[in-house]
């Protein structure tokens, strides 16, 4: 596949030697910053990109895209793309040597548009959002311009670029750092980035196999993700095995917190490892890392006029795929809300819910990333005892399957306690409560994911008109109704990032104007 570049030219800033004032800079052309700058367009908001490569970084580093993070790409005009290109899944085994201990389904019932887990290497679905920004005139994407300074007033923000022409300054009202991990946006806000840093080291293999050779008799037209702990062709440790498009099989060997980082990139050593996996050495080695990983993040998520998202937020374990996806979900969670402010439809409340909500986020996915982490690696004998006990007892007992941990996979969190959420004020015996993210169904003809993107107003088994956001009819009993815990005259109020905003019985004109209002950062209105 051709990867699209962003070539560096020459700004209107440089040649004119003025400052040109900016809605909204994006620090950082990764699947974050590139997601936010189509939201944001696509809410008629110009943005500018800026990166200091300009190229796709090779590698598949993110491998897994979850289903949430699918609807957002697809809103966005790419997520059919992803899923079409990549390998769907959603059953996943976990083994005790060579044993099964437990399986998993991410997704048993139907009627949904996107797939659980879709595995696309990150440089395709990169290149897919590369080339939708460069379609659309309201982004703009800066190759070889790297962001050397922040200064914030009352105003906007200053930034100053390096580029091969020199130094020149840029004015934005808001800067969004999508900078990745060492972010230097972050570092200048003076922020703080704490957690915990892992010793465990990992090898990451993809490898294209020759015709008729199957991983461990893995069926190629039945893909799942394939996790051991113990494994015969690689003791005392564990294994990961996924599906990749291309042809391409993505294998994560832990190596352990003494192993040679230098000798285990040899290239010899790790075509002899993926061997004694495969029973086979029929297969090319297409790419090939060592990686440490941290499970941590950033004190504060706004300072002032400057946001973070993504891997300049926070940082966790690869088990679990809750990295990308919950950066996608950072943009998605903040594009609509820096668009209102913008355009003076909410107050900058909304980016202090940003922050709380997602710090909410990184909080959940770090602690998710922290337990599998200490499952897959523990640090005593005691730890190990248990993790052994625990494997054992699944492969014989219900009770004892929750306990193996090879990394939750990524889901949504609930904000139950947003501030821009109305809460219940009649018992709800089903469905997404008010923080809760709003689940997919099938209409004639679509999908409601579909619906999505600004403020809807779903109403079941009847007509309503309401001012100041779109409806959307709905039987009362159908799937959708069955997903919303909805009967006849029931209504729910869903946020353009498909979160549950507010939700009744039966529709109230006041009590509606209320939570839009609510959720637009302004609830004394």
């Amino acid at each position: 596949m051709h990867l699209p570049a962003y070539p560096y030219h020459q700004s209107l800033e440089q040649r004119s030697g003025q400052p040109q004032r900016r809605p909204v800079v994006v620090i950082g052309a990764g699947p974050v910053g590139l997601t936010l700058a189509l939201d944001l367009a696509r809410r008629d908001v110009p943005v500018v990109v800026v990166d200091d490569n300009d190229h796709i970084g090779s590698g598949s580093r993110a491998v897994c895209w979850a289903k949430k993070t699918l609807e957002v790409f697809d809103r966005l005009g790419v997520g059919e793309a992803v899923a079409r290109e990549g390998v769907r899944w959603q059953r996943g085994r976990v083994f005790h040597g060579e044993r099964e201990a437990y399986a998993f389904d991410l997704l048993p019932e139907a009627h949904h548009k996107m797939p659980a887990m879709v595995n696309l290497q990150q440089d395709q679905v990169e290149a897919r959002l590369v080339r939708a920004a460069q379609l659309d005139g309201r982004i703009e994407l800066r190759g070889r311009h790297e962001v050397i300074g922040l200064e914030q007033d009352a105003e906007g923000v200053t930034l100053n670029l390096r580029t091969p022409d020199g130094l020149f300054d840029m004015r934005a009202d808001w800067v969004v750092a999508c900078d990745g991990a060492r972010s230097p946006a972050r570092a200048m806000l003076g922020l703080s980035f704490q957690g915990q840093v892992f010793e465990d080291r990992f090898l990451i293999a993809d490898v294209r196999l020759a015709p008729g050779v199957h991983p461990r008799g893995l069926d190629p037209a039945r893909p799942e993700r394939w996790f051991w702990f113990d494994p015969p062709f690689h003791p005392g440790q564990s294994v990961l095995l996924h599906a990749q498009a291309d042809g391409l099989w993505r294998i994560d060997f832990q190596l352990g917190r003494d192993a040679d980082a230098e000798a285990e990139r040899d290239v010899d050593r790790i075509k002899a490892r993926v061997a004694a996996m495969l029973g086979s050495e029929g297969f090319e080695l297409a790419w090939s890392s060592i990686y440490q990983f941290c499970c941590r993040r950033a004190e504060r998520l706004r300072v002032g006029r400057v946001l973070l998202a993504g891997d300049a937020a926070h940082q966790v374990s690869p088990f679990g795929a809750r990295g990308a996806n919950s950066g996608v979900q950072d943009a998605d969670n903040l594009g609509w809300k820096l668009a209102a402010v913008l355009q003076g439809e909410g107050s900058e409340a909304l980016l202090d819910a940003y922050e709380f909500e997602r710090i909410e986020a990184a909080d959940d996915n770090i602690g998710h990333s922290t337990r599998a982490t200490d499952f897959i690696s523990p640090k005593s004998a005691l730890s190990r005892r248990l993790r052994k006990a625990a494997l054992d007892l699944a492969a014989r007992t219900e009770f004892a399957k929750p306990l193996v941990n090879s990394g939750r996979l990524s889901t949504p969190t609930d904000h139950v306690d947003s501030p821009l959420s109305t809460p219940d004020v009649e018992p709800w015996h089903a469905g997404p409560a008010p923080g809760c993210p709003a689940p997919d169904a099938p209409l004639d003809g679509g999908w409601l994911s579909e619906q999505f993107g600004d403020f809807l107003l779903l109403c079941f088994g009847w007509a309503a008109e309401a001012a100041g956001v779109r409806v959307l009819t709905l039987p009362s009993d159908g799937i959708a109704a069955a997903r919303y815990g909805a009967g006849p005259g029931s209504v729910v109020l869903v946020r353009p990032d498909a979160i549950v905003a507010a939700r009744w019985h039966r529709f109230d004109a006041a009590a509606l104007a209320a939570a839009l209002a609510r959720a637009h950062g302004r609830p004394n209105e």
